[in-house]
């Protein structure tokens, strides 16, 4: 057990900077943060943890190759979602690049998202409605800052994640929703699909000339548009209607 109570700590600058994408891509780590998460990941070992920040107040959990005991007001600026329960730092899964000249395999999902929030939750939907993969497009935020592991609710850790181009430079077929799309109520799914989620706000603008759109619209009363991750879990669900095995109970 490693005591720690100086904010000027290298450790505690690193553990800080898990805070922000670039933080997490530079050191390869990320901070696994929330009870019941950390408790069923120590369990199911479906990360590789390396430490384990305690919190002054609690005792060690798990069997992490190092603990650090950190002073309270450290390991309130450490734990940035204010759960006061220990936290785990963990090696980042690795990514693989999606491969653009492979054709898809049911519903893969490709995500622009800037929101670390609405990135988690699009995960955590991709996963519920059996999406085969979710690519991260060089808009997204990182799914493993903490934000997005909560929304995802430990989707982040389970679904498999991709690494994509920019909007720029996507290629290929996809479908998309726009306002001015075909019905969803009606429209025919192909099994094999890719569908691109829209920033709220810019939607799709800064997509490339390389790549095609079939625009699908879900039908609404009283209001414009839905937020990108609601819109995008209805059509998750509407694929999902058409090719689960065995259906939604």
């Amino acid at each position: 057990m490693i005591n720690i109570s100086s904010p000027v700590n290298p450790q505690v600058r690193l553990w800080k900077s898990l805070s922000t994408s670039k933080g997490i891509r530079k050191e390869g780590l990320f901070i696994l943060s929330g009870e019941k998460l950390i408790r069923e990941m120590a369990r199911s070992r479906t990360v590789e943890v390396v430490a384990e920040l305690i919190n002054p107040e609690l005792e060690a959990i798990t069997q992490a190759p190092q603990c650090f005991m950190l002073a309270k007001d450290l390991f309130n600026d450490v734990d940035e979602l204010g759960t006061h329960f220990n936290l785990l730092v963990c090696k980042t899964p690795e990514m693989e690049p999606w491969d653009s000249h492979a054709p898809p395999e049911g519903l893969e999902v490709f995500c622009p998202l800037g929101d670390p929030k609405n990135v988690g939750a699009l995960v955590r939907s991709a996963e519920a409605f059996g999406a085969s993969q979710v690519v991260l497009l060089e808009e997204c935020a990182h799914p493993f800052l903490p934000p997005a592991i909560k929304a995802s609710a430990g989707s982040s850790l389970k679904m498999t994640l991709k690494r994509g181009p920019s909007l720029r430079a996507l290629e290929g077929e996809f479908h998309a929703l726009e306002l001015d799309g075909a019905s969803l109520t009606t429209f025919k799914w192909p099994q094999n699909a890719r569908l691109l989620v829209g920033e709220e706000g810019p939607g799709l603008q800064a997509l490339g000339p390389k790549a095609k759109i079939q625009k699908i619209s879900i039908p609404t009363q009283g209001v414009e548009s839905l937020n990108a991750t609601v819109a995008a879990s209805i059509t998750l669900f509407h694929y999902h209607q058409q090719f689960a095995k065995p259906p939604l109970g």
